[in-house]
């Protein structure tokens, strides 16, 4: 049986360095949707790709590896796949928009109770709290709404009040509560 360096002599250094490039931009893409799964509670399907991650990454590996003493390309390439792979990575993560934000926003008084009916015809659950600001009355409305729903989220508030404060955070699983949340 062949080992690896007898079968890589076999292709055009050309095919070689594309086989690295495109399966490392693969496989660190995965590697940032399966952290990102895993940190938002989803072990098992972070654990699934973590397997497919790893059958991958011994192979490439393995294949830049060979021979890389006489072939610094294949570093070269291997690193510049594996930037591009974090960035291809984030904005494959950041289009699925996984998980549950913290959406607060700190409103004059005079828009809370309105603003409160409003999101909560989108199907949010809001938690109005009473709030003093330096020169007026305020209200904090506190909700939990999926992240891939904060852009719309954020249109609503500022259609009501532009000077608005908004801070979002993401959070873990929650448990309890009306709507969106797991029981």
């Amino acid at each position: 049986m062949p080992d690896l360096a007898e079968i890589l002599e076999r292709f055009h250094p050309l095919v070689i360095y594309s086989f690295i490039f495109f399966v490392k931009i693969i496989e660190v893409a995965m590697a940032t949707v399966r952290i990102v799964l895993i940190t938002k509670g989803e072990k098992l399907k972070g654990s699934i790709i973590g397997f497919f991650e790893v059958v991958i990454w011994v192979v490439l590996a393995a294949t830049v590896l060979t021979d890389v003493t006489n072939d610094p390309w294949k570093v070269i390439i291997y690193s510049l796949a594996f930037a591009i792979g974090n960035y291809l990575g984030s904005y494959v993560e950041n289009k699925m928009a996984l998980g549950t934000v913290k959406v607060e926003a700190i409103v004059k008084k005079v828009y809370g109770k309105k603003l409160s009916i409003a999101l909560r015809s989108m199907g949010f659950a809001v938690t109005a709290l009473d709030a003093y600001g330096r020169d007026d009355r305020k209200e904090v409305l506190v909700m939990h709404v999926p992240r891939r729903r904060t852009e719309e989220t954020i249109q609503v508030i500022r259609a009501f009040q532009e000077d608005v404060v908004i801070t979002i955070n993401d959070i873990r699983p929650i448990y309890g509560g009306h709507g969106i949340l797991r029981k």
